[in-house]
């Protein structure tokens, strides 16, 4: 007998349907990891920044200038993250993402300085419901409304002197890809001129509360209970909320880069979004040799040739 199985058996339906609660509540309480660490902290100079999304919600970034440089790379976050990257080596993440490995610190200023030092500037922001950015619509959406905020992005560039004709290239995680491709769906008119796309880890949550209800003990067939749930927390589906029809309308040279076995998702997932890209000139790159998703997001610290490669081919 496995452990799941274990868990399943010893479960009664109480703790399932709080289980299926906790999980669709989540949407309209997200957790803010808190800012533990600035761009400071690995040497880069920075500034405070804030800027509105498309439609209004204030969000707090910083902007990480590269002296010299006329390149610029906008980068976002996953969700749950927020620009810094997230303590999940602290209570209470620790806890919560313990049982899929997942309880490691996550610290992206490890990649501005990466990027500060391959020639970029930088311009990365709190999503909405994340780090100090406001709320907006109440609900987290897995990209449809945070869309509204890569669109932000988009025209806070635009509308500083100093930054309206740099070469722009996107850098977006987890949640932050969905609403990026979600935001070239919808906005294509506010991404002339950006080269290029890397994307790590896009997801349709469908695939990762079954590896969430899996870890938990609750059995398989209640997913359709788990979507019904979230559907009347925020008006989307699983389907109305998974960026695999979105991905059709991107058109962007585009390199994604997944952990291949990642315990909380699936590699068809992944390979759809990624099949469904419109763009003629795109890459999947799989990460191999362990089952942490959060071992995608450090990634880039430990080993970014392959995306400094992209960034450079299209942005030089």
């Amino acid at each position: 007998m496995t452990q799941t199985d274990h868990r399943t058996k010893a479960m009664g339906e109480e703790q399932i349907e709080k289980v299926l609660k906790g999980i669709a509540d989540a949407f309209k309480s997200q957790l803010r990891a808190p800012i533990l660490r600035t761009p400071a902290d690995v040497g880069l100079t920075f500034e405070e920044v804030t800027f509105p999304a498309l439609d209004g919600v204030p969000l707090e970034a910083w902007f990480i200038p590269r002296e010299g440089s006329d390149k610029l790379v906008i980068v976002n976050h996953p969700r749950g993250f927020n620009r810094y990257g997230q303590p999940a080596h602290l209570e209470p993440w620790k806890s919560m993402l313990a049982p899929a490995g997942n309880d490691i610190e996550v610290d992206f200023t490890l990649d501005y300085r990466i990027l500060h030092d391959a020639g970029y500037n930088i311009l990365t922001y709190d999503l909405r419901h994340h780090g100090l950015s406001g709320i907006g619509n109440g609900i987290v959406t897995s990209g449809r409304f945070e869309a509204r905020d890569v669109v932000g992005a988009q025209r806070y560039v635009r509308s500083r002197a100093d930054l309206n004709s740099m070469t722009i290239g996107l850098f977006s995680r987890c949640l932050g890809c969905n609403s990026t491709m979600f935001a070239l769906s919808s906005y294509p008119e506010e991404f002339e001129g950006v080269r290029c796309l890397v994307g790590a880890q896009p997801l349709s949550p469908q695939y990762y509360y079954e590896g969430q209800l899996a870890l938990s003990g609750v059995p398989a067939d209640r997913i359709a209970e788990l979507d019904r749930l979230i559907k009347m927390a925020t008006s989307f589906s699983f389907d109305q909320l998974s960026p695999r029809e979105a991905a059709k309308d991107v058109r962007l040279p585009t390199f994604i880069y997944q952990v291949h076995d990642d315990s909380m998702s699936k590699p068809i997932d992944v390979q759809t979004v990624f099949d469904n890209i419109a763009a003629d000139e795109k890459e999947l790159f799989w990460i191999e040799g362990t089952t942490r998703r959060w071992d995608g997001y450090g990634y880039f610290s430990r080993n970014p040739a392959p995306m400094l490669a992209w960034l450079d081919r299209y942005m030089s």
